[in-house]
């Protein structure tokens, strides 16, 4: 197996929380895989330009891009190993928590951390990243981050639905993780690779949770540094 994930000019440390939903899944599952580090500039060359974006998984024959679709592909691929998703109502919760991430956090995530993101990456793809994301916000990209302090409560609020789940519970999925897990995860941990600013308080149950994540699958997630 290869996984194509996105790095920037320190290839050991691959950020993209889309990417590390496929790591995380893959772990969940016990595969051994090759990770192929890539840059932004060499998304378009990844196994024929089969997708804009990454991750991209190739297992012998089949080459499946989008990571929930990875997900997908090794529930079936490999059912004898640790299920992702317990079932249809797994996979129907999975996409609404992938809903709620990604409008709810990543918005934020991504504005907050822009910055410090530029400054992973190399020269080439730091011109690129620039030009495209100044064209998004409508605004230098040393603008967008301004005021993230002030913003910080409102998005700590935002938690307040994992939170009250975790209070219950270790992990979304229960007793154990599930891909809804590494799905939120992910967030946190592109978050915590790609920037200093600290988004979650020590004290909360989330910060907790992440901790817990964070061990998981031999530490495969704390294996990368934080940027703190």
């Amino acid at each position: 197996m290869r996984l194509y994930e996105l790095v920037g000019a320190d290839e050991a440390r691959p950020f993209s929380p889309h990417c590390w939903k496929a790591r995380m899944a893959l772990a969940h599952k016990g595969l051994e895989f090759t990770a192929v580090p890539t840059r932004y500039l060499e998304i378009a060359g990844v196994e024929r330009g089969v997708s804009p974006t990454l991750p991209v998984l190739r297992d012998g024959d089949r080459v499946v891009a989008d990571s929930f679709r990875i997900a997908l592909y090794l529930e079936e691929a490999y059912p004898e190993r640790p299920t992702l998703f317990a079932g249809e109502g797994g996979k129907a919760m999975a996409r609404f928590i992938e809903g709620w991430s990604q409008t709810q956090l990543h918005t934020v995530i991504v504005a907050a951390a822009l910055l410090d993101i530029h400054e992973m990456l190399g020269a080439e793809d730091q011109a690129y990243f620039r030009s495209s994301r100044e064209k998004r916000y409508g605004r230098k990209l040393e603008q967008v981050p301004v005021g993230r302090e002030e913003r910080l409560a409102e998005f700590r609020s935002r938690l307040e639905p994992l939170r009250s789940v975790l209070k219950q519970q270790p992990f979304i999925g229960g007793d154990g993780p599930l891909f809804a897990d590494h799905i939120v995860f992910s967030a946190f941990q592109w978050a915590r690779i790609a920037s200093p600013f600290k988004f979650v308080a020590d004290d909360d149950p989330v910060a907790e949770w992440i901790g817990r994540c964070l061990e998981l699958y031999g530490g495969i997630a704390r294996s990368v540094p934080s940027a703190a």
